[in-house]
C-alpha cells in the first residue's frame, strides 16, 4: 500500500475503455486525487473501448458487440450506482438498468435453430461422460490447466451437443479456447447454468452500452473536471527498475511532447484490447482484416513486456489472429417486416429473446434483436439487429464465400437462407430499405486464448510504486474475462491497491459454494 499523495498528484490513464473510466470514477470519488488532475489518454477519436455504439438511420447504426450482464456483477453495478442516467439525472444507470430488466425479462424461445426451425433445448444433450467431464473441470485446480485447450479436455462428440452450441455462442468460446477460462465461467456463473438454454438471468442496458453506460460516465467525469485527450497514442513508457521497486518515469506519446512523471504521479495502463484494429465494411464491401501494426495497446504491451517479466506476455493473446478473430454485423431496416416475422416465429417480443443461433450454419451465425429503440436517436420506423459468426473463414451454405469476404448485403442473404425468408425479404432489399455494416475484429477472442501463469500481469505488479495495469488482460483471480465486471474489478483493485482509502474490492459472487445452485446445475446438465 502506497501512502496517499497530495492533491497535486496527477494520474494518467492509458485507454478509455470501461476499466479506465471506472478507475477515473473511483480515483475522483474515493481518493484525494482531484478530477482536474486525472487525464485519460485515448488513441482513437471516441471513448468507450469495446462498449461502443454509433451511427444514424441514414448511414446505418453500428455495434461491434454487446456485453451481457447479470445481477451479480457486484463491481460493475457499484460503479453505475454512482452515475446518473443520461435521460434522468435523478436515476442512476444501475437503477435504470434494473428497472429496464424487470420490464423486459430474458426468456429465449428460439435459442437454437436448424433448417429454419426451432430446436427443443430443454435438454442439453450431454452424455454421462460429458457431464462428468464438466463437473471435473469445474473443480479442477487452475494451475493444472496451463496451456490446455477446451478440445483437449472433452471428447469430440461434446462439440455437437446442444450445451456446446448454447455455451459457445453465448460466451464466444472456441474449441481451441483456454479450458482454464471455461472453468472460471462454470464456477463464476454456476447459478445461471439451469437457465442458460433460455438466457435466464441475463440482463441488458436500456440502449447500447455506449449510450447507456459510456456517455453517462463521460458526462459525470467531465463535470468533475477530468481531462479527455483523444487522438493521443501512448507509444512507450520508461521505468526505473530495481530489485524491489518498479517506478514509471516517462510516458512517450506519438507526435506529442513526452509526459515526465513526478514522484507524486501515477499511470494506469490498459494492456491489450479485444476490439482494437477493427474495420467496418459496407452494404457493398467486406471489411479489411487488420492486425498488430494498426493497433496501439498491443504494440505498447509488447514493448513493456520486454522491460520486465512482471509486465506479462502478450504473445499468446495477439500472435495468432486466425484463431482469435470473428466478424459481426449490424442491420438497419427502414421496414418492420423482418422484426415482425422474428417476433411471430420466435414467440419473443423484441428485447426478451436474446441470441438465436443457426446450428447448421457453416459460419455458426447468431443474431440478437435488442429492445427497440437500441439507440436514443433511432426513429420509430427504423429497426436494428446485431449478429456475429464464430467461423468467418468457412464458406457459407448459400453464399459460397467466406463471411470474411462478404459484404453486408451478402451476409443478410446468408441469414435469410437459414431462416427460410428469402422471398419475404427480397422486395424489402430491392426497395433499398435495408443497410448492413459488417465488422472485422482480429483480437475479439484473444482473452480466451490458452495461457499460463504470468502471461497476464497482476493489476499491481510486485514492487510497483506508481502504476497499475487495467482491463481484460490483467490477472483478476476467480473472475471471468470478456465481461465488463472483470474490467471494473481491475479498476477497483488498482485504485484501492495504490491509494489509502477506507474501501475494499468487492468480492466475486460466490455461487459455486451455494448448494442450491450446484444442485440445480447438476440437474440441468443431466436432463
Amino acid at each position: 500500500m502506497q501512502e496517499n499523495r497530495d492533491k497535486d498528484s496527477k494520474v494518467y490513464l492509458i485507454g478509455s475503455g470501461i476499466a479506465a473510466l471506472a478507475a477515473a470514477v473511483y480515483l475522483e470519488k474515493d481518493t484525494n486525487i482531484l478530477g482536474k488532475n486525472i487525464y485519460i489518454l485515448e488513441k482513437d477519436t471516441v471513448l468507450g473501448g469495446s462498449c461502443d455504439g454509433s451511427g444514424d438511420a441514414e448511414k446505418g447504426f453500428l455495434v461491434r458487440g454487446g456485453r451481457m450482464h447479470e445481477k451479480h456483477y457486484e463491481c460493475y453495478w457499484d460503479l453505475l450506482s454512482n452515475i446518473p442516467s443520461l435521460e434522468d439525472k435523478n436515476v442512476s444507470v444501475r437503477d435504470e438498468s434494473f428497472a429496464f430488466n424487470e420490464k423486459y425479462v430474458s426468456n429465449a424461445k428460439a435459442r437454437l435453430l436448424k433448417a429454419g426451425q426451432k430446436i427443443d433445448v430443454s435438454s442439453y444433450g450431454l452424455t454421462l461422460k460429458q457431464q462428468s467431464q464438466l463437473l471435473k473441470l469445474t473443480f479442477a485446480p487452475e494451475f493444472t490447466l496451463d496451456g490446455v485447450r477446451i478440445e483437449d479436455w472433452f471428447d469430440q462428440d461434446f462439440f455437437d451437443t446442444k450445451f456446446w452450441y448454447i455455451w459457445s455462442t453465448m460466451f464466444a468460446f472456441q474449441k481451441w479456447s483456454s479450458v482454464a477460462e471455461m472453468r472460471r465461467y462454470m464456477k463464476r456463473f454456476i447459478h445461471l447454468v439451469d437457465g442458460l438454454y433460455k438466457l435466464g438471468g441475463i440482463m441488458r442496458t436500456k440502449y447500447n452500452q455506449y449510450d447507456s453506460v459510456i456517455r453517462p460516465i463521460k458526462r459525470y467525469l467531465e463535470e468533475k473536471g477530468v481531462h479527455f485527450e483523444i487522438d493521443c497514442e501512448v507509444v512507450d513508457i520508461d521505468f526505473n527498475l530495481s530489485s524491489d521497486k518498479l517506478t514509471a518515469t516517462v510516458i512517450h506519446l506519438e507526435n506529442k511532447d513526452e509526459i515526465v512523471l513526478t514522484k507524486n504521479d501515477y499511470v494506469f495502463i490498459t494492456n491489450g484490447s479485444m476490439t482494437e484494429s477493427s474495420d467496418v465494411g459496407s452494404w457493398h464491401s467486406a471489411p479489411i482484416l487488420k492486425g498488430i501494426e494498426e493497433s496501439g495497446s498491443w504494440k505498447l504491451w509488447k514493448k513493456l513486456a520486454k522491460k520486465h517479466k512482471l509486465f506479462g506476455n502478450p504473445d499468446p493473446f495477439c500472435d495468432d489472429i486466425d484463431l482469435q478473430k470473428w466478424y459481426s454485423f449490424t442491420a438497419t431496416m427502414h421496414d418492420n417486416t423482418f422484426h415482425d416475422y422474428m417476433e411471430k416465429f420466435s414467440g419473443n417480443v423484441h428485447g426478451t429473446g436474446g441470441l438465436v443461433t443457426m446450428t447448421d450454419s457453416n459460419w455458426l451465425m447468431s443474431i440478437v434483436i435488442a429492445r427497440q429503440p437500441h439507440f436514443p436517436n433511432q426513429p420509430d420506423d427504423v429497426k436494428i439487429f446485431w449478429g456475429y459468426s464464430l467461423y468467418p473463414d468457412r464458406k457459407g451454405n448459400f453464399v459460397h464465400k467466406t463471411m470474411a469476404g462478404c459484404s453486408g448485403e451478402e451476409i443478410l442473404e446468408e441469414l435469410y437462407y437459414h431462416l427460410k425468408i428469402q422471398d419475404l425479404m427480397k422486395p424489402i432489399t430491392e426497395a433499398g430499405k435495408i443497410n448492413c455494416l459488417p465488422v472485422a475484429m482480429p483480437f475479439i477472442d484473444s482473452q480466451f486464448m490458452p495461457r499460463k501463469k504470468g502471461d497476464r500481469p497482476n493489476v499491481i505488479p510486485k514492487g510497483a510504486t506508481n502504476f497499475a495495469f487495467l482491463g481484460q488482460f490483467t490477472e483478476v483471480e476467480n473472475d471471468c474475462v470478456f465481461t465488463v465486471e472483470y474490467s471494473v474489478r481491475s479498476a477497483q483493485m488498482a485504485v484501492y491497491g495504490l491509494f489509502d482509502t477506507d474501501k475494499e474490492v468487492i468480492p466475486v459472487y460466490d455461487s459455486i459454494h451455494n448448494p442450491k445452485y450446484l444442485i440445480a446445475a447438476v440437474q440441468a446438465l443431466s436432463k
